[in-house]
């Protein structure tokens, strides 16, 4: 895989696609701007993103490898959404909606996200679901201070 380096706000160029299906992390975050940004991740067979909602950010999500299913709704346990997505499928999620994608295939489920605002720390690599949740935790996974936040 071609290295991918956050080089936001500065302008960028790389091939997402090829990014996406070589990316091996559960999370690469490839460019950070001012109002978005762009997150590679990599989902193991038989597990998902995570379930979650993000109150003050809109996402657009592209599976580019993999099957997975879809659920959505307006709480954890109303998730009324649910559409099995495969390659080339996207998934629009508004702010303040409970959302996840499990991995429903046999392969990794490879997809790129993006959130706007910003939603993670400039170019983190989180190689697994729980490198990704202790960085949340500790507070090292914030979006930079010269984003524009709600």
């Amino acid at each position: 895989m071609k290295k991918i380096t956050d080089n936001g706000p500065e302008p960028n160029v790389f091939d997402l696609e090829t990014a996406t299906k070589e990316n091996p992390n559960y999370r690469t975050v490839a460019w950070t701007g001012k109002y978005l940004q762009v997150t590679l991740m990599s989902i193991p067979v038989a597990q998902s993103i995570g379930l979650e909602v993000h109150e003050d950010t809109d996402q657009f999500v592209r599976l580019d490898a993999g099957k997975g299913r879809v659920l959505m709704g307006p709480s954890k346990d109303e998730l009324n959404v649910k559409v099995d997505v495969e390659d080339g499928w996207s998934v629009q999620v508004p702010a303040g909606t409970w959302h996840d994608i499990v991995n429903t295939g046999d392969e990794p489920m490879q997809l790129y996200v993006v959130y706007a605002p910003s939603h993670h720390s400039k170019g983190a690599v989180h190689k697994t679901a729980e490198d990704s949740e202790k960085a949340e935790e500790s507070g090292k996974d914030e979006p930079p201070s010269w984003t524009e936040q709600p």
